[in-house]
């Protein structure tokens, strides 16, 4: 059985480690757990977990965010995954830094990578796995803080909080939606 993990980020170095890059961030983390690599392939880097029998393709698109769904397209098609074996990783501001929610479908909330998700699936009933980034931010300067880095404060509460992430994504993979969502969220 295969699934296809999708962290959303920009690529380039001026967005490492950035807010909006959580979803990169956090297959990182699970990549490196796991002893894999990443390679560069067609519409993104991808490196191949092994888990209870289950194959999890991991992906961070090379489209940068606002075309996150043209890789997730290529990749649904390219491993015949069907949609309900895809989680999107996803920086959230509605929630409080370190919040995760794991959600069947809904909104793209004013996301740009959510919404071409969106729109080149054609509707937005796929698994998402929200992480809270916050909103500690002056009117207008909405962009200027999620492109920037986690504070100090914040950095050094982010690994418990990104091995948070990798549990929920190893559960949802092994155990299922329910099951996971019933576990972990408001958690």
């Amino acid at each position: 059985m295969k699934y296809l993990i999708v962290g959303l980020g920009n690529i380039g170095t001026e967005y490492q480690n950035t807010r909006h890059n959580i979803g990169f961030t956090i297959l990182d983390a699970f990549a490196e757990a796991s002893n894999v690599f990443f390679e560069e392939n067609r519409y993104g880097s991808t490196a191949a977990v092994k888990l209870k029998g289950r194959t999890l393709i991991l992906l961070k698109p090379s489209t940068f965010m606002n075309l996150s769904g043209n890789a997730l397209r290529y990749w649904m098609q390219k491993e015949n995954t069907p949609v309900e074996n895809v989680l999107i990783l996803v920086d959230d501001l509605a929630l409080p830094f370190g919040s995760l929610r794991l959600k069947p479908k809904g909104s793209d909330a004013g996301h740009n990578g959510l919404r071409n998700i969106q729109e080149i699936l054609g509707h937005s009933n796929y698994t998402r796995l929200r992480f809270g980034i916050g909103n500690n931010f002056p009117q207008g300067r909405q962009v200027e803080y999620v492109l920037s880095r986690f504070t100090q404060e914040e950095t050094s509460a982010l690994p418990e909080r990104i091995e948070r992430a990798v549990e929920i994504i190893k559960s949802f993979c092994l155990a299922g939606l329910g099951v996971t969502m019933n576990l972990y969220n408001n958690k």
